[in-house]
């Protein structure tokens, strides 16, 4: 398979300069061993890569304290760590005895929140870093097929490196389909979770329908027999699992009525596509749920190449005033604001137009699926999704 380099690399790279310990974190079959390797290739024979998944580097950790030790000038890869969340206490105490920066790259397929079972945390000691599926830049870096392929095939597949770098659409689709029954029935089940494989596929499928909605977890409680804090928690443990984005609403000073429930999205398109049953860029096109798949994509492209402490919301308030995606970058008081346009002539609605009045954004981006960049109003431009960079300068 071909590779792409991931612009998480040099990050990574940089934390370990400064902190004991890097998290990378992200969902299953993301890639995030490959980079962990690409890292320790940089460091030659000073590092060591354990799989907690493997029987036989899990007997090394029988004593973890005396391995990691027995290992103190070298850096320890640990991966899928999980799977031995009881390990964070000894790293704590290996940690504390040297600060030395570059001791420990840590894997693991859930949140920081879901890392965090027992009562000893690396607070101050720890960097985590999320490596999603590959965006927009990435693909389009490696070259071949041109920019306008990528976006296409990005867009369709999904950024799973295996999905997108798949011969095939209909090979990509079985590796998203057996991706799932993994994710339900062996990840989920390994984090705690005692809720039911089928359930929870009832409950993404009912998810990726309202995907780009505002959340109401009644429906989806009465349809699965359940209550809505019960679905809330299904909610909660996609999004820790990085296979759902909960989008918070913006609630300015104003003296009007926003909306205070949240948007949800599937993070990754193909995955989307997938239990949609839209499995080519026709029938895709062909759907009611195309522009909510092209919103979707393209605040992902966005958050996925944002700077840390950068915020995101939407915006909607009851008179009709909305906005897809507000930015708020760090440091800065003013607002970003973004609108999403599946067409090639996009024309926001009046509502764009007051919500940015309104909210006194300092500029505002149309993206839309076109090559061109061109000024539609003072402030406001529209932007290809191939430069969506420009949403975070």
């Amino acid at each position: 398979m071909l590779m792409i380099c991931r612009a998480l690399q040099c990050q990574v790279e940089e934390a370990l300069g400064h902190v004991p310990a890097v998290a990378i974190l992200g969902p299953r079959q993301v890639g995030k061993t490959t980079l962990a390797r690409a890292v320790a290739g940089a460091v030659g024979d000073r590092a060591v890569f354990l799989d907690l998944e493997r029987a036989a580097d899990l007997a090394k950790l029988t004593d973890p304290e005396l391995f990691l030790d027995a290992h103190r000038e070298r850096l320890v890869i640990l991966d899928e760590v999980q799977r031995r969340p009881d390990l964070f206490p000894c790293l704590r105490v290996v940690i504390d005895r040297d600060r030395r920066p570059g001791r420990f790259l840590i894997l693991g397929s859930a949140s920081p929140a879901l890392l965090r079972q027992s009562n000893e945390t690396l607070a101050g000691r720890i960097r985590y870093l999320e490596l999603a599926p590959f965006h927009l830049a990435e693909v389009s870096a490696r070259g071949g097929g041109g920019a306008d392929s990528a976006q296409v095939r990005l867009w369709l597949r999904g950024g799973f490196p295996e999905s997108y770098l798949a011969p095939s659409d209909d090979a990509a689709f079985a590796w998203l389909d057996a991706f799932v029954g993994t994710f339900l029935t062996r990840d989920i089940p390994g984090l705690g979770s005692r809720v039911a494989a089928e359930q929870l596929r009832r409950f993404l499928s009912m998810v990726a329908h309202c995907h780009g909605q505002l959340w109401n977890g009644a429906p989806i409680a009465s349809s699965l027999g359940v209550s809505a804090p019960t679905v809330r928690h299904y909610l909660d443990l996609m999004a820790d699992c990085f296979i759902v984005r909960v989008l918070p609403p913006y609630h300015p000073n104003l003296k009007r009525r926003v909306m205070k429930s949240p948007k949800v999205y599937l993070r990754d398109t193909g995955l989307l596509h997938r239990l949609l049953g839209a499995e080519t860029r026709d029938d895709l096109l062909g759907r009611t749920q195309a522009g909510a798949s092209w919103e979707g994509f393209v605040v992902e492209q966005i958050i996925r190449q944002a700077p840390p402490r950068t915020e995101f919301f939407f915006y909607r308030s009851s008179g009709g005033a909305e906005i897809d995606l507000l930015v708020r970058h760090p440091g800065q008081k003013g607002l970003t604001a973004v609108e999403v346009k599946l067409s090639l002539a996009p024309k926001p609605e009046r509502g764009f137009w007051q919500a940015f009045a309104d909210l006194q954004c300092t500029r505002g981006f149309v993206v839309y699926p076109g090559s061109d960049r061109y000024a539609l109003r003072d402030r406001v431009q529209v932007i290809p999704v191939a430069d969506v960079a420009q949403v975070l300068r």
